[in-house]
């Protein structure tokens, strides 16, 4: 008998979420900040060099008292030294962003050749921290990829939290004996797991915004790893997920819906809590 009808499939398909981007997600602030207070002392340094028109005295002279300052500049153009930005020459050749600021001459091919000799000479920039700010603040939206795969589960923590319900989290399959035993080679980090009513519920949360053949392999390793948790006396486990991407994996979550009883997405995970 299937764990799911038709209907319950049809709508969970219709809750479907097209983001679980909450507001914090979009610029990790901290983050930014401690960039920019690395390099501050550095950035504060340089902006001796807005308003000058002889930009190259204005660079000798930061130059022979302290050259390091130039080492950041790199920022100014949203490239870091880590990065290792290369740029074609004129005469062809390729060389590295950061081998620039190694001389004076070089500083002066990166502030000419960037244009940042006419930002600085027309004070279109009033100061280098506020800009870098902005630059790191630009930076940071590369980032969202890696941060949108723990946004679920900390979106679900805060769930929990809300309802009052006690839970761990990255809990390893090899605390328990028994799960250790049925899972075998496939031992599992799960992402939560909450005791409840004399239960140990193993919960995994994912959140899918795009397509791909790892959705299906997601459906396929939880459709594989549910039966063989449940069978075990005092366990059951719980998969959360969310997103417009299953509309590309359709069958294949449908196939899982049917295998597993406790499937939900987040909005149906109040079913979950209510049942905990």
């Amino acid at each position: 008998m299937a764990a799911h009808t038709k209907e319950q499939f049809e709508l969970f398909m219709s809750q479907l979420h097209e983001t679980n981007a909450t507001l914090d997600f979009y610029c990790d602030f901290p983050k930014i900040a401690k960039n920019v207070a690395d390099i501050e002392i550095s950035l504060n340094t340089l902006n001796y060099l807005i308003g000058k028109d002889d930009l190259r005295s204005a660079v000798q002279a930061l130059w022979d008292r302290d050259k390091r300052v130039f080492e950041v500049m790199d920022i100014l153009i949203a490239t870091r030294k880590k990065d290792d930005k290369k740029y074609i020459d004129n005469d062809g050749s390729m060389h590295s962003i950061h081998s620039l600021f190694s001389s004076v001459d070089g500083v002066m091919k990166f502030i000419e050749g960037t244009g940042l000799d006419k930002v600085f000479r027309n004070k279109d920039v009033k100061d280098l921290v506020d800009y870098v700010y902005g630059v790191e603040t630009g930076l940071d939206t590369n980032a969202r990829k890696n941060r949108s795969g723990a946004i679920t589960e900390t979106l679900v923590a805060r769930i929990f939290d809300n309802a009052g319900i006690s839970y761990r989290e990255q809990v390893s399959s090899k605390e328990f004996p028994a799960i250790s035993a049925v899972l075998g080679a496939d031992q599992k980090v799960f992402d939560f797991a909450i005791v409840s009513h004399g239960k140990t519920y193993l919960i995994e949360v994912n959140f899918y915004s795009g397509g791909g053949s790892k959705l299906n392999e997601v459906a396929r390793s939880y459709t594989d790893v549910a039966p063989k948790v449940n069978g075990v006396p005092g366990f059951e486990f719980v998969w959360i997920t969310d997103g417009e991407g299953w509309n590309s994996a359709r069958n294949k979550l449908e196939e899982a819906f049917a295998a597993i009883p406790n499937i939900y997405n987040l909005t149906s995970i109040k079913d979950f809590l209510l049942k905990i």
